[in-house]
């Protein structure tokens, strides 16, 4: 998927789920993050949430000289001096561009860019290239990036035309209500409610599998749904947690609520039968995971829009496809 706001992407369900890995969310309007222990604040302006990601990514792991293997795609990475990156330009909390300052993207996608980039040349440099959802395919096969982090969700098919190091988070579709409403906080008090969802997306089957009695109302775009919930025409709107809480974060009318009853791995894109480079992904991904970065990227991030714990990072290789 992508997380551009002015319209809804279809999305592909995925079959497996991964345990723990899925985010126990409670989000609210004004994004407060009491448990957090985030050094950004909720819904950081861009220069703020920049401040911490570079305060993380001093302390990222660097690659030793033997891991850059000779001919690799790392080494050409190396030689080049930047780390070539499909990412959007427009999704808070995870690849989203300063408008004051074009050079500063920051979220959990981009920081994490920039992690991988630092464990390959010693510092973050990347360059972008935003990507459509339809092209991120060819992107890797004609190397015009190296990687795509761009909330790229691991499934078989796709793995026949890209390799995908992780999972390296876990996504799927949440609750959102009115802020105030205290009547539905799980997908079991979906039903004899108005459920708003997006058309065209798995919510649209999901809600009737797990509230057959709830009524759905569908729209066509991100904001005409949560106006539609704002307004009161729906008791609740189902989407991707990862697209309400960019909603909660600017909107505080509404709330997240609840866990993903749905789980979404994302994956980090790489060049199709690139084992080497997809080892030395997933070693990176290790060692994020064990000495706390990827905790860090995620609190300075989504984080700062979620109560409680940062969750358990997804187990590397656990979905078909990765």
């Amino acid at each position: 998927m992508s997380t551009t706001r002015s319209r809804l992407r279809p999305r592909a369900l995925v079959g497996p789920t991964i345990g723990a890995t899925v985010l126990a969310l409670a989000l609210t309007g004004c994004g407060g993050s009491s448990e957090s222990a985030s050094s950004a604040v909720p819904g950081a302006a861009p220069s703020s949430a920049a401040a911490a990601a570079q305060d993380v990514l001093a302390g990222a792991p660097v690659a030793d000289v033997a891991a850059i293997l000779p001919g690799s795609t790392m080494e050409r990475i190396k030689q080049r001096g930047e780390l070539v990156v499909a990412e959007a330009l427009d999704a808070p909390l995870l690849s989203q561009q300063d408008p004051a300052n074009p050079d500063q993207v920051t979220g959990f996608d981009a920081d994490m860019a920039k992690a991988l980039a630092t464990y390959i040349l010693g510092e973050p440099k990347v360059k972008i290239v935003p990507p459509a959802t339809e092209t991120r395919e060819a992107l890797l096969a004609n190397g015009t990036v190296d990687v795509v982090f761009n909330t790229y969700t691991i499934t078989p098919e796709r793995a026949e035309q890209v390799d995908f190091a992780g999972p390296y988070f876990s996504s799927g579709l949440s609750i959102a209500v009115k802020t105030g409403n205290t009547d539905i906080k799980t997908v079991d008090d979906l039903d004899g409610k108005k459920v708003i969802v997006g058309a065209n997306t798995p919510a649209v089957t999901a809600v009737p599998e797990k509230a057959p009695n709830a009524e759905i109302i569908t729209f066509g775009t991100d904001p005409q749904a949560v106006q539609a919930l704002t307004q009161g025409r729906g008791d609740a709107y189902v989407q991707d947690v990862t697209l309400l809480a960019s909603d909660a974060v600017s909107n505080k009318d509404i709330t997240v609520v609840g866990s993903p009853f749905t789980s979404e791995p994302y994956g980090i894109g790489l060049k199709h039968d690139d084992a080497q480079m997809k080892q030395f992904v997933n070693d990176w991904l290790e060692q994020i995971y064990a000495d706390g970065t990827w905790t860090k990227i995620w609190q300075n991030s989504l984080g700062t829009v979620v109560q409680g714990e940062a969750p358990t990072p997804p187990e590397i290789g656990s979905v078909p496809g990765s």
